[in-house]
């Protein structure tokens, strides 16, 4: 048990360090755990994709274009980077490497491909995530389950890589 909560505060120092991508454990707890308990319930997690959803749909039509979905993502970008530690070179290649991301991500969430993103493709997504960060399958997402996604992710990618 030590050694897992051990891994489980490497991992997460490690992912702090990178720059998070929405769903990535760290910044998911962050942008989600409304009552800053630690965790996120799947009620806070709603809550909040249905308020960012109205958010990112700028004008208010019900649905999100492109344009909306980027211009959303590249505000919290810029304060990642600003909160980062990179110098000014590094921070121009990851906000052209993230930007040139979320134009894919936007093209993978309008299922439709009508360029209209609705509130059902964007909760779709969102379930997906929530699933994949709850480890556990409990309905609660913890710096636990956070860490065991990361593990999981990284030997993914270590075992793609052979």
């Amino acid at each position: 048990m030590k050694f897992q909560l051990t891994l489980a505060a490497a991992l997460l120092t490690l992912a702090g360090t990178a720059m998070a991508a929405p769903h990535e454990g760290s910044a998911f707890i962050h942008d989600y755990d409304a009552d800053h308990d630690g965790k996120v319930s799947r009620a806070e997690f709603d809550n909040g994709r249905f308020a960012r959803f109205k958010a990112t749909d700028a004008n208010g039509d019900g649905w999100v274009s492109e344009d909306e979905y980027v211009q959303e993502y590249s505000g919290r970008l810029e304060q990642q980077l600003a909160d980062s530690d990179r110098n000014e070179e590094k921070k121009t290649e990851e906000r052209q490497r993230q930007i040139r991301q979320s134009h894919v991500r936007y093209g993978v969430l309008d299922k439709d491909k009508d360029g209209k993103m609705s509130q059902a493709e964007y909760d779709f997504s969102g379930a997906r995530a929530f699933a994949d960060q709850d480890n556990d399958k409990d309905g609660i997402v913890t710096a636990t389950d956070a860490a065991a996604t990361a593990a999981r992710r990284l030997a993914a990618r270590e075992k793609a890589a052979q």
